[in-house]
């Protein structure tokens, strides 16, 4: 098992390996103009500058400047907002989209008001959700929120609507009442669409919180980029972006990984 999973990490490394060395090659033969486009190993060395603590006996160096350790207080920053705005976006959706996925009469309620929303993207939300809540987190939770709502909604939905009928057929045979053919049977059938809702749901939350972290919050990675353009700061721009591209890519493998471990019972009866 250990084995397969290094082969795969391995070989996921190919492509980046590749881009990289491109990058490094186009850098150092001054295809690429520095200040537009850093090399590779300038934006690591902002980046390594931007993840570490000042160091007392570094002050009055050149390191005094260059040594921060913001990117661990604006990870974490930008972590809790997508954390809290998912906990609450995916909490509204999932008993919403249950009722409305096994109630026709719910689906009827609802499902119109819901598609008329949908379309609207969390950023034309921005300026209403200042006007709501003001400056800091409040604003960029309810952005989040509103990102993460309607992929866990919908999945949800769907996951109950798409039910296979031989479970319920068999279900009522059994003499399952509602309750239990709710419980039992529905629920265990839907959780497959619902996780990849969960996936979906985080990922978009992700994208949102950098947007909203570059209007309504003064720390995150999202106003640490635009404070980086606003000195022309491209290397810095370039590792904050690289961070959230790892932190993304942390997220979506333990998600994954989440998902194969609840869903094993699914799992073997594909296999």
């Amino acid at each position: 098992m250990k084995t397969r999973h290094v082969k795969e990490i391995a070989v996921g490394a190919v492509a980046p390996a590749i881009l990289i060395a491109i990058w490094q090659a186009a850098a150092m033969l001054g295809w690429v103009n520095p200040q537009v486009l850093p090399s590779p190993l300038a934006v690591s060395e902002k980046w390594i500058a931007y993840l570490l603590p000042l160091q007392p006996h570094t002050e009055g160096s050149w390191l005094a400047w260059a040594l921060s350790g913001e990117l661990v207080v604006d990870s974490l920053g930008s972590l809790y907002r997508v954390v809290a705005g998912f906990v609450v976006g995916a909490g509204l959706a999932l008993p919403l989209g249950l009722a409305m996925g096994a109630s026709p009469r719910v689906y009827a309620w609802f499902n119109p008001l819901l598609q008329v929303l949908r379309p609207i993207p969390p950023i034309a939300y921005i300026p209403l959700s200042m006007l709501w809540f003001g400056l800091g987190d409040p604003p960029a939770v309810f952005l989040i929120a509103l990102g993460a709502f309607f992929p866990v909604l919908m999945n949800t939905i769907a996951g109950v609507r798409h039910v296979d009928g031989i479970y319920l057929r068999a279900a009522r045979n059994l003499g399952a009442g509602g309750s239990t053919m709710f419980v039992r049977v529905i629920l265990p059938a839907a959780v497959p669409y619902i996780l990849s809702g969960v996936r979906i749901g985080i990922g978009t939350a992700f994208i949102v919180v950098i947007v909203s972290e570059m209007i309504a919050v003064n720390d995150g990675l999202g106003y640490r980029i635009l404070e980086a353009r606003e000195f022309f700061l491209s290397d810095k721009i370039m590792a904050g972006m690289i961070t959230i591209g790892l932190l993304g890519l942390a997220i979506d493998v333990g998600m994954n990984r989440l998902n194969n471990h609840l869903l094993r019972w699914h799992r073997g009866l594909e296999n």
